[in-house]
């Protein structure tokens, strides 16, 4: 088992016993520096910095204890962000209501991309209602279909 997936491992308990969910633990290269990129999200609210910051108290303890990471490296404790990435069925089926960005592998109905609220996610499609200059529409897309949905602000 490599460090990361045993961080990852340590990082999904400690979520998980802080009430938090683990979205990703990324080890990254940025500009000659080695960083410890842990990502988390809190049910139904944004994640704010102290809990950021309490969070990332927690898990230096344990990766002190466990000496896992021996070369020195920067700990980024952070949330996904605002525009972050549906990965999986559980996180788009979580999205249902949110405001959403899905680029298309093929185009449908003459759309390579929409943008707009999500309004049903099964197990084969996600159903998105979008603005077409003033008139509302709706769109089905199937799983297979998409290349990538995301969250998207509303402006």
């Amino acid at each position: 088992m490599s460090f990361l997936e045993i961080v990852k491992q340590e990082a999904e308990a400690l979520a998980k016993e802080e009430g938090l969910i683990l979205y990703d633990v990324e080890w990254v290269n940025e500009n000659r520096m080695q960083i410890l990129r842990i990502s988390l999200n809190i049910p139904d609210r944004p994640i704010d910095v102290d809990t950021c910051a309490a969070f990332s108290d927690k898990i230096a303890a344990v990766l002190d204890e466990k000496d896992l990471i021996p070369q020195a490296y920067y700990l980024e404790v952070c949330s996904p962000g605002a525009e972050r990435e549906l990965r999986s069925m559980d996180e788009i089926k979580a999205a249902v209501n949110d405001y959403v960005y899905c680029k298309l592998k093929d185009p449908k109905e003459g759309l390579s991309d929409v943008t707009g609220d999500l309004l049903e996610a099964d197990d084969s499609s996600v159903l998105i209602s979008y603005r077409d200059k003033t008139r509302v529409k709706q769109i089905r897309i199937a799983y297979d279909n998409l290349a990538l949905i995301r969250l998207a602000i509303k402006f």
